[in-house]
């Protein structure tokens, strides 16, 4: 049953109880207003879009989106219809019937959820009057250059229009929930709280303004987080009006959430307010969800790769593919906050060690992080032509031999190796290795970038000298572009190209959340991650040995830069030591990660806000325990019994360590064993289940 229409005259979970016999529940509605509803710019569409189903499965049809119009997303993500319910209809038409554009249907995501969609440009004449009305409301000055911020005004100024001419058809009953993610929505709501329009408001914020931009000046921010002149500090990087658009934002919400335990203490130094409750971000495990397969498909998508890496080092060829390992970093190129230059330096030591113990383990490694090129340059592409040219002969040759094998097998001969291949099979193969000669290093970019000199990435290659040379043991491509199945090049889609790595590393600095690393977890890849972002320090808390289960945490908030790399650069290190039975290991452990990022349990957060948002709103109307938001005590994968093989507890002094430790590791994993106990150490998701009449729910029930 939807939770929308399960809110009864009983307490249900710590849900809010209703004291108005006179209010249907069900007619609670559940607006979420968010820039990026079927428009993506960064992580809040993956947010929105993976929650959709479980919200929409908890709310049913009075779940609704609201976002911009914009008619080349639309075109391809929308399907348009009339609203269902009349409320909703009546207020559409009166904002059209002044001229504004709305839209409405359903967004073709899992879940299919409503969405109604401003079409800003529509309303763009009434931007100088709204700006003023804003002011009146806020004191806060919008310059006229800054068009980002003034499509905010007007999108926000149609929000609370909406959500007015929504609240006067209820008579002021409780009847609305509206949940804003982002500065870029925040007008809305402090509009609608200056209005007292009868709406229990929510806001999220899933990075500070001002926290991105003073990581992304290299200061060292956390240690100085009670330091800053924040209003200062936000007028030099001329955001001040932005600063203050969030910050008046986080202050008139009845509930003010972040994504995680780091962006709470960032905020609260920041925006000067702690948020009431910290609502992780999962994802749509079903997605993902591979069964046993996915195994299978790492072997897949990693055929896939090493074809690539064939053609992109033709000539240079000289280390095995099967003893080789794939890393990769993905993300926006932001160098500093996402951790490229700890990566970098952490990669060039990784190299030196690979060197001196002549190991024969070949690491290369990828960087997905768009920038500005020109096209793919010539080298990589002639590199792929030759490999398929290589690939064509063989095939010709094969197949000329193995005619001649067959009719020589008919004849019940043995044919003469010596005589099978003639002259011109020689020749053609001659030609063949000819053809594979270069007199340049293999290529360390895919594409020509358009300021190569000033590339903070290439700068780096250039000054710790990682330019695939044979004797590297660390080869480095940087691919400034987003992976697609259609390129040339990589013909693979993100999560193809993720399944067929072997360990994903973002060491960043700056990371409220961070979903690369959590995508990895969900298809069973180990990854690297830091103190610093949302998903290490959650990983930190569930998990009670997280390397064994293939989640590396580098402390980048309580080490000095370079005792960070050092450490990061062992755990690199102590994972290229793993032979492939362990990493096999490893891999089952980290898949069996993901019931911890599933939205059917984090969503749990999300509805602790709204109970909360509702019960301060109308406190007359819905009355909530004093309870804490849930907790996730005693929900930590233990330790596992075998021998985990991880760097903390299989590196050796030496690579060369013997193998019968090794097979005394693997007797050890029983794989059903772990599996049975992981089960077992995760709860099941929140339930909702109706507590008899009058019993009262006790301090700390929520805890799970």
């Amino acid at each position: 049953m939807p939770l929308g229409r399960s809110l009864s005259m009983t307490s249900l979970n710590g849900l809010p109880q209703c004291e108005d016999e006179d209010l249907p529940v069900e007619d609670l509605l559940l607006f979420e207003i968010s820039w990026e509803v079927t428009n993506k710019v960064g992580g809040i569409y993956t947010v929105i879009q993976t929650k959709a189903k479980t919200t929409a499965d908890e709310w049913g049809e009075n779940y609704f989106l609201i976002g911009p119009y914009f008619e080349q997303n639309v075109k391809t993500q929308v399907e348009f219809s009339e609203p269902p319910n009349p409320a909703v209809k009546k207020a559409m038409d009166t904002m059209k019937s002044q001229g504004c554009q709305v839209f409405f249907g359903r967004w073709l995501i899992e879940g299919s959820p409503y969405v109604l969609l401003f079409d800003i440009g529509s309303a763009a004449w009434n931007l100088d009057k709204w700006k003023g009305e804003f002011w009146e409301a806020s004191n806060i000055g919008i310059p006229f250059h800054d068009r980002e911020a003034n499509d905010a005004v007007i999108f926000g100024s149609l929000t609370a229009w909406f959500l007015k001419e929504l609240s006067c058809q209820f008579d002021d009953k409780p009847n609305i929930i509206a949940h804003f993610h982002e500065w870029q929505a925040g007008v809305g709501l402090i509009l609608s709280r200056s209005q007292k329009l009868p709406v229990a408001t929510i806001f999220t914020t899933h990075a500070t303004l001002l926290g991105r931009y003073l990581c992304a000046a290299s200061l060292d921010f956390y240690n100085n987080l009670d330091q800053f002149d924040i209003d200062k500090e936000a007028g030099e990087r001329q955001i001040y009006h932005r600063y203050c658009m969030e910050r008046a934002s986080v202050h008139c919400a009845h509930v003010f959430t972040t994504v995680s335990q780091i962006t709470a203490t960032e905020a609260e130094h920041m925006l000067k307010k702690s948020p009431d409750v910290v609502t992780p971000n999962g994802l749509n495990i079903k997605k993902f969800s591979a069964m046993h397969e996915f195994q299978n498909l790492h072997s897949m998508y990693k055929a896939r790769i090493q074809e690539f890496i064939r053609g992109h080092f033709y000539g240079h060829l000289d280390f095995d593919l099967d003893k080789t390992l794939f890393f990769f970093i993905a993300g926006r190129y932001e160098f500093s906050n996402k951790g490229a230059d700890m990566f970098l330096e952490a990669l060039s030591r990784l190299n030196f060690l690979l060197r001196v113990h002549k190991t024969d383990v070949t690491v290369i490694v990828f960087f997905i992080m768009p920038a500005k090129t020109n096209n793919f340059n010539v080298e990589t592409l002639k590199g792929q032509a030759v490999r398929k040219q290589l690939w064509d002969t063989a095939q010709s040759v094969k197949e000329k031999f193995g005619r001649k094998l067959y009719n020589a097998l008919l004849r019940g001969e043995i044919p003469d190796l010596n005589k099978i291949l003639d002259r011109d099979d020689i020749s053609i193969m001659k030609r063949a290795i000819f053809s594979t000669q270069r007199h340049s290093l293999p290529p360390v970019t895919t594409h020509n970038m358009i300021d190569d000199s000033n590339d903070p990435i290439l700068s780096t290659i250039r000054r710790i000298g990682l330019f695939n040379n044979r004797t590297d043991r660390v080869k480095v491509i940087l691919h400034p572009e987003f992976l697609s199945s259609t390129s040339p090049l990589l013909p693979l889609d993100y999560e193809e190209f993720v399944r067929g790595c072997h360990l994903g590393v973002f060491p960043s600095y700056y990371e409220p959340w961070g979903y690369t690393p959590a995508e990895c977890t969900v298809m069973g890849i180990p990854s690297v991650t830091t103190n610093l972002s949302g998903f290490g320090c959650f990983m930190q808390e569930h998990v009670a040995d997280p390397e064994a289960y293939g989640i590396y945490i580098v402390d980048r908030r309580f080490r000095s830069p370079d005792e960070s790399c050092n450490q990061l650069t062992q755990f690199l290190y102590g994972f290229c030591q793993q032979n492939r039975r362990q990493r096999i290991i490893q891999r089952n452990r980290t898949e069996r990660l993901s019931d911890l990022l599933d939205w059917k349990y984090l969503g749990r957060y999300y509805m602790h806000a709204r109970h909360l948002a509702l019960s301060r709103t109308f406190p007359d109307k819905f009355e909530m325990e004093r309870s804490a938001p849930p907790k996730t005590e005693g929900f930590r994968y233990p330790r596992p019994s075998s021998v985990p093989p991880s760097p903390s507890a299989s590196q050796h002094s030496s690579p060369h360590h013997s193998e019968a430790e090794d097979e005394d590791e693997d007797e050890r994993y029983d794989e059903e064993e772990e599996a049975e106990r992981d089960r077992q150490n995760i709860k099941s998701p929140f339930s909702i289940g109706a507590l008899p009449q009058g019993k009262k729910k006790q301090h700390g029930e929520y805890r799970n």
